[in-house]
């Protein structure tokens, strides 16, 4: 009984986690990471050859956070403290089992992320998809009303005829790097951990070439103007972006081509204004044509010209509407409308019978001539008299 009173004596309680880890019991994931980051990094045998010592701190703040980084064994802890893992419930600090490498891997993959060896691959790729072009397109209303074929011509590089793009002189290929035997990355170990960088000779590619292109210097593409149709749909309207795919920059020894982006703005008009597909134009008109009423004439974009009757007694600013008379509908049947607002001229430069005849007018005026402003100066007669 004594020798197993001894043996229970002899066994070292284990630490706190938390303790440990040198956190509060409330920390939180972050919180967690950073101080067994630090930890794992003062303590790691490799930093501490032969130090029997450290190799066992590190196993056991090993064991502390990947008990606390896992939300379920993290609660059975706090409520049952070590005794939820014993009799096989947790690993022991005896050994680095897959839990270390798990641990280990969350940590060093934020610190390195691809730069940690074994991720595997090639590093880099000999055929890099070339840019995206952007081209900025201006067309009339008239255009964006009709719908056009525009020829435009693009300054882009274009894929190496000499070479068919590969980059490499006729009759000539590619061959294996010998600095990273085809990998595209060359690894360095620094400490306990490997690091890859990209072959600074095929940067990456793994290959290089035999000779390069005399016309291309290697690249598999050269600058040149390329002519492109595009069809500019009716109705358009402006700040739309046309995508032609695959009519962007060639890519890199042989490499898929970009896209080209074309976008559309379109000119000021000097009659019409534009909301959509509905169109806004202001047409001033007589005095008289206003009172007594009438018709006049307003081109549109379709080349005709429709007829705007006017009713008397018309008010400056009022509003016409000729409907499906204004722009296309993208990708429709349907067209917008057209309003035309009227802007009542005050007529100018009278003669003398035609300041007659309007003072004649003024005479015969009555209430009912004119509604508004008879209401609004009686409004203010009435402020100002209380």
């Amino acid at each position: 009984m004594r020798g197993a009173g001894n043996q229970g004596q002899g066994r070292l309680a284990k630490r706190d986690f938390y303790e440990v880890l040198g956190v509060p019991k409330g920390a939180d994931e972050a919180v967690l990471k950073g101080a067994y980051r630090k930890l794992a990094m003062q303590f790691h045998p490799d930093r501490n050859p032969g130090n029997a010592e450290a190799e066992h701190k590190f196993k056991e703040i090993s064991e502390a956070y990947d008990t606390l980084k896992d939300p379920q064994k993290r609660a059975a802890y706090d409520r049952f403290g070590h005794a939820a893992f014993e009799n096989g419930g947790g690993r022991g600090p005896a050994g680095f089992g897959p839990e270390f490498t798990s641990s280990m891997s969350d940590i060093f993959e934020d610190i390195f992320g691809d730069f940690m060896g074994g991720r595997g691959g090639r590093g880099g790729q000999s055929r890099l998809r070339g840019s995206d072009l952007r081209y900025n397109l201006e067309i009339s209303l008239e255009e964006a009303f009709t719908g056009r074929t525009v020829d435009i011509d693009v300054p882009t590089l274009a894929s190496c005829t000499t070479c068919d793009g590969s980059g490499a002189k006729p009759g000539t290929g590619m061959s294996t790097c010998r600095h990273c035997n085809g990998q595209g990355k060359v690894r360095a170990a620094q400490g306990f951990f490997t690091i890859e960088r990209t072959c600074p000779i095929c940067n990456g590619r793994g290959q290089i070439l035999e000779q390069a292109c005399t016309d291309c210097g290697g690249q598999g593409r050269r600058q040149q103007n390329r002519t492109l149709s595009v069809d500019i749909p009716k109705g358009i309207e402006d700040g739309t972006r046309i995508r032609l795919a695959n009519e962007g920059e060639a890519g890199l020894r042989g490499g898929p081509p970009g896209d080209l982006y074309i976008f559309i703005s379109i000119k000021p008009h000097d009659l019409f204004q534009r909301d959509g597909a509905d169109l806004y134009a202001r047409v001033p008109i007589a005095m008289t044509t206003a009172a007594l009423g009438g018709e006049f004439e307003v081109p549109t974009l379709d080349a005709a010209r429709a007829r705007v009757k006017v009713s008397n007694g018309t008010q400056p600013g009022q509003r016409v509407r000729l409907k499906g008379k204004g722009m296309p509908i993208l990708r429709s049947k349907d067209f917008g409308d057209l309003y035309v607002q009227l802007d009542v001229e005050t007529p100018q430069s009278l003669s003398k019978r035609q300041r007659e005849l309007l003072e004649e007018f003024e005479k015969e005026s009555t209430r009912e001539n004119s509604p508004t402003s008879e209401g609004f100066f009686a409004k203010l007669k009435s402020i100002f008299e209380g």
